[in-house]
């Protein structure tokens, strides 16, 4: 657990963690954080989002929003169906680390590719579990993503998207079936893309 809090000293500062939550859903946008940790206040217990309980995620995401630079990227269900999801993904990593205002020294990307920036960037495969800013950014994305199908949740009863976060659950299946497409969906994705067509 402690070597996630120094896997980040060898980079040169400032660092930006960047990750992205949603690739795998059938519904919903792909959200991306980018954060730039204060070193006096970071956290305990920071590691991987998928790790940690949802109430976990949101204690430490709240500590992390309150007390530490970060943006948010997200790329729609519109720009996913027209670029695919790869290059959604890459694009909402783009919009996040533009948010933030700072010229940063390293960038500490989760995975195999890098968004389109001049920036000394770094691709870490399963980042979230070695870098600590990869994984405060992994929480914070999480945590941002999962309130927004919490939300359209509620205005497309019946697909229980705030328990499923719009990943293809045999609930959520059974509800395709059943109560059809909505404009949340993923067009692009099988099943939908064959129900569609």
């Amino acid at each position: 657990m402690e070597s996630i809090y120094k896997f980040d000293q060898s980079y040169e500062s400032p660092i930006i963690g960047v990750d992205e939550v949603g690739r795998g859903p059938l519904a919903g946008p792909v959200v991306s954080a980018a954060i730039i940790l204060n070193k006096e206040i970071i956290p305990d217990g920071i590691n991987d989002s998928k790790k940690l309980s949802k109430k976990r995620r949101e204690i430490i995401s709240k500590q992390l929003i309150s007390h530490h630079s970060y943006a948010i990227g997200i790329a729609s269900v519109e720009e996913i169906d027209q670029i695919n999801i790869l290059q959604a993904s890459l694009l909402a990593m783009k919009r996040a680390i533009l948010g933030l205002d700072i010229i940063p020294k390293s960038v500490l990307v989760d995975g195999n590719k890098l968004p389109d920036l001049d920036f000394k960037m770094y691709p870490i495969i399963k980042g979230d579990s070695k870098s600590v800013s990869i994984a405060a950014a992994s929480i914070i994305a999480k945590v941002y993503r999962d309130k927004i199908m919490e939300d359209l949740s509620v205005q497309h009863p019946g697909y229980y998207w705030g328990k499923n976060s719009g990943y293809g659950t045999k609930q959520h299946l059974l509800a395709l079936k059943n109560l059809g497409v909505t404009p949340i969906h993923r067009k692009s994705f099988a099943p939908i893309y064959n129900m569609l067509n």
